[in-house]
């Protein structure tokens, strides 16, 4: 039986950021959340085996961050239980399943979107987490895979899976070629299907569906909120970090934010300088940075000044106070 909806925290529609590899870090997620504080952040895509076997702490994110989603990689059941348990144990938000990545390493690893050909895989992925915590699991799939890429069979993969009470599924609109294209030709390549997204909302209108892909401003997110009940923007998020800080108005209905890209910037000192102090490197934050002055005067210099001197030895808060002095303050 499928359970119904239960929202009523975004009665406006929820707004995500997508996991990314190698992007939505702890240090973006802190970043982020200084421009919105009601959009949902992800983690990247963490393995269950990095989780259980790794000495890396993969799990660390910081309070600030919530609410956080952990998107795991996995298709073992029992090792998806054991990381859905540690995350609930560590405060994460919701434990979302990847049925979406394509890449060649991916699919060795028996999870992604190769696992849309095996619906009762996931369904058993699913409840076996579903058993262990009370935070929810999600969903986070293609509308199909190679030649399996008909309505009916997204029709019997949400059905599957929605048979364990997970009500929750965010729809890349594209297909995925398991073969033959990069991951970021997947992004590219296969044709968006928005109207496909919507069918499923209207034939299940009792699950929560939200629509990924190709999505790059607010009032795109609108025009899919009219006909879904979440929408998840990815790479524009990223390269125009400052599009974030319209999101709690124009998504949530929230007071307009006053914050200027400069004091965002300046908001981030102190994380850095805490950051630098427990050994870490500029140079893991402030690629995340990069766009904040995305198409204003002095974009340039700020960009270019922080990618020459970001990386170098000794660099701290003073190279980026340097870099925003290049910058007209907005």
């Amino acid at each position: 039986m499928i359970k119904p909806v239960t929202t009523s925290d975004y009665a406006a529609g929820r707004f995500s950021i997508a996991p990314m590899l190698d992007w939505t870090d702890r240090h973006c997620r802190y970043f982020h959340r200084l421009m919105t504080k009601n959009t949902l952040l992800y983690t990247e895509m963490i393995t269950t085996g990095a989780i259980i076997h790794s000495e890396r702490d993969h799990l660390a994110h910081n309070e600030e961050e919530h609410p956080v989603s952990l998107q795991l990689g996995g298709s073992n059941p029992l090792d998806l239980a054991i990381c859905a348990k540690k995350a609930e144990e560590r405060g994460y938000d919701e434990i979302n399943l990847n049925v979406g990545c394509p890449s060649d390493r991916v699919q060795s690893g028996k999870f992604g979107a190769c696992l849309m050909a095996e619906p009762e895989l996931v369904a058993d992925c699913v409840k076996a987490m579903q058993d262990v915590v009370d935070i929810p699991i999600t969903v986070k799939t293609r509308i199909g895979i190679d030649e399996l890429d008909s309505y009916e069979f997204l029709q019997t993969f949400i059905e599957t899976v929605a048979a364990t009470g997970c009500n929750d599924f965010t729809l890349h609109a594209r297909k995925a070629w398991l073969s033959g294209l990069s991951p970021k030709e997947n992004r590219e390549i296969p044709e968006l299907n928005y109207q496909r997204v919507y069918d499923i909302k209207k034939d299940y209108p009792n699950l929560f569906i939200a629509i990924n892909g190709g999505v790059k401003t607010l009032v795109e997110t609108q025009t899919h909120l009219d006909n879904l009940d979440g929408v998840m923007m990815g790479r524009e998020a990223y390269h125009n970090p400052y599009l974030l800080n319209q999101v709690d108005e124009q998504v949530y209905g929230a007071e307009k934010s006053t914050k200027s890209r400069h004091d965002i910037a300046e908001m981030m000192l102190p994380y850095i300088d805490k950051h630098l102090a427990n050994n870490g490197s500029l140079t893991h934050i402030y690629r995340h940075m990069l766009g904040l002055f995305l198409g204003q005067p002095g974009a340039r210099a700020w960009k270019r000044y922080l990618s020459e001197n970001g990386h170098k030895k000794g660099a701290g808060v003073e190279t980026v106070i340097t870099a925003l002095s290049l910058v007209p303050r907005d």
